[in-house]
């Protein structure tokens, strides 16, 4: 990982509810390339244990704490805790304007049709978020013990501090940003309803 970590942007399609999501990840673009059938497998047997009671700030970056335990394959016996600062930006709107003229940026005249029926639709709208990770923000700690007692002791640990910016996530330890990721698009898909429901108060969205 490099010293200034990885970005994440996480571009949520909406009209009125939540339609699809297209992902821009970096955090594939990494020294070793992950294998399309890994990546799948980490996506699936990523678990969230204890998820944070607070969502993404409208308004300002949040921070929210992660802790993820993984079991190595060559430490039988052991599990790895990684610990550390997950930043989220503030969530952007962007209007039907912007997001024609990157279409046409991106795919040229075969886009220009598809961009003039994005421009004609008032109520649909591209939501931005990003995620970033910082090198300085990370640190990692071989425990001696199996996974079941550790996912055990380490949830009674957080739910005891009560921190609503701290999350517990069960991964795989070869693609634990792949983990990573995952539990930023269930973050996404719980605060974006409260997003969309603060901007419409402000009148940003109709």
């Amino acid at each position: 990982m490099s010293n200034d970590g990885f970005q994440e942007e996480v571009h949520l399609e909406r009209n009125l509810q939540p339609l699809t999501f297209a992902l821009q990840d970096r955090i594939l673009k990494k020294r070793t390339m992950i294998k399309a059938d890994d990546f799948n497998y980490a996506m699936e047997n990523t678990r969230v244990v204890v998820s944070p009671t607070s969502a993404i700030e409208t308004y300002g970056q949040t921070s929210f704490r992660f802790r993820i335990l993984t079991e190595p394959m060559d430490e039988i016996g052991s599990v790895k805790l990684r610990k550390g600062v997950i930043h989220a930006e503030r969530p952007r709107i962007l209007a039907p304007q912007y997001i024609s003229k990157l279409l046409l940026e991106g795919f040229g005249d075969k886009a220009q049709m598809f961009a003039g029926w994005i421009e004609d639709q008032r109520d649909f709208h591209l939501l931005r978020y990003g995620f970033s990770l910082k090198k300085t923000d990370l640190s990692e700690h071989l425990l001696r013990e199996n996974k079941e007692h550790a996912i055990m002791r380490l949830e009674e640990e957080i739910r005891n501090e009560n921190d609503p910016m701290t999350a517990l996530i069960e991964g795989i330890d070869d693609a634990w940003e792949v983990c990573l990721m995952k539990f930023t698009m269930d973050l996404i898909q719980r605060s974006a309803g409260e997003n969309i429901a603060e901007w419409k108060r402000r009148g940003f969205l109709p």
